[in-house]
């Protein structure tokens, strides 16, 4: 499939169809494919600067501001960000700034996990058919079970964060349960290890609340966030305290650099993005669209459907009809996926902005599809 072009909810190939997009680039594009504020914000920015400087000589006020308007949305003390390329390389920094702070080398992190793709991501990553042919990675990453409260006797004063995303992505968008996340600060403050919330998915609107944790009696000390930040622009970001930002300062001086992180063009668009989505209706209509979802995607052979919000995974009883589905939708102008662990979810994470009608349209398709397989199965 070559791409032409892409506006709102649909992507184009160069035949000029149109596929209806239930991905979103893998949560990424929040307000759909060239959100005209999205793009007018970019296009402004052209015109002023591109990269000149990230290291702290010269004020850029799209970073600027971007932050600030984080620091505005987040919970005390979570007030200073530091914007990175991607998701993974603000990964990379939280875990360098727990180590920094604590002064423990320890990190646990969950099974199944999933928090990126560089070597100390992928570290944290709790899937070790993935991590095999890289070995060895960083050392001292210990694992516990997501969900099991048992499990947290092995976060201990060796420990110097626990990292889990919010809402499991890989493994299935498995959402935490009886009050887990709670649990995990509350052992992670006994023990003086810090509580590191990988929201690059969950965040940013996509769970109905700005940040997934909100929905679950909680608060990290460190919230790494990414994806659906940019608009469509590569972006990551990790956010704590000035005082523990702070100890990055110096002991060495700039003990994280990024060449581009925080670039000018990248923080206008995240900006535009963020202060549509923290102005608007979006995020209250997320969770109307989750229950469409749900009313419409009822079928015999969809045995769950899990997540919060638009993060959402339709499960059926197998791999071959989750492949089935996924590549028979293509053909029908609809974008699925899959999830990178778990093979029989269909991942169903359009934009935020999708209309009912559309939902209701790629909902219909889906049956169609399970329809006809649940009779070739006759």
């Amino acid at each position: 499939m070559e791409i032409s072009h892409a506006e709102g909810s649909y992507i184009y190939d160069t035949n000029n169809k149109a596929y209806l997009d239930f991905v979103a680039g893998v949560s990424a594009c929040s307000l759909g494919h060239r959100h005209p504020k999205v793009v007018d914000a970019i296009k402004t920015q052209l015109d002023k600067y591109l990269h000149v400087m990230v290291y702290g000589e010269y004020v850029q006020q799209p970073a600027v501001e971007l932050t600030k308007l984080l620091a505005k949305h987040l919970p005390e003390p979570l007030e200073t960000t530091y914007l990175t390329n991607s998701g993974t390389e603000a990964i990379e920094g939280s875990i360098k700034l727990a180590k920094r702070v604590t002064g423990r080398s320890q990190i646990i992190s969950a099974h199944n996990a999933y928090h990126g793709n560089t070597l100390g991501a992928m570290s944290v990553m709790g899937y070790n058919e993935r991590k095999q042919p890289f070995l060895p990675l960083i050392p001292d990453v210990k694992f516990i079970a997501f969900n099991n409260a048992e499990d947290l006797k092995k976060i201990t004063t060796k420990t110097a964060a626990v990292i889990l995303e919010t809402i499991q992505g890989g493994a299935g968008f498995i959402e935490p349960s009886d009050n887990y996340l709670h649990k995990v600060q509350k052992r992670c403050n006994e023990v003086g290890a810090l509580f590191i919330l990988d929201e690059i998915q969950p965040g940013i609107g996509r769970t109905g609340k700005l940040f997934g944790f909100e929905h679950y009696n909680c608060q990290p000390d460190i919230i790494v966030t990414g994806k659906g930040l940019g608009g469509g622009l590569p972006i990551g970001a990790f956010t704590a305290s000035k005082a523990m930002m702070d100890t990055l300062k110096d002991n060495p001086k700039l003990g994280h650099i990024t060449t581009f992180g925080g670039h000018p063009v990248i923080a206008a668009g995240a900006l535009a993005t963020l202060t549509e989505i923290t102005s608007t209706s979006l995020m209250s209509e997320t969770i109307e669209k989750e229950k469409l979802v749900r009313k419409h995607l009822k079928h015999p052979l969809i045995t769950d459907i899990r997540g919060k919000g638009l993060m959402l995974a339709a499960l059926t009883p197998s791999a071959e009809i989750t492949n089935e589905v996924i590549l028979k939708a293509q053909d029908e102008g609809l974008i699925l996926f899959w999830l990178l662990f778990e093979t029989k979810a269909i991942r169903i994470t359009p934009p935020l902005t999708i209309s009912n009608e559309d939902i209701l349209k790629g909902c219909k398709i889906i049956v169609d599809i399970l329809n006809k397989i649940q009779e070739s199965q006759k």
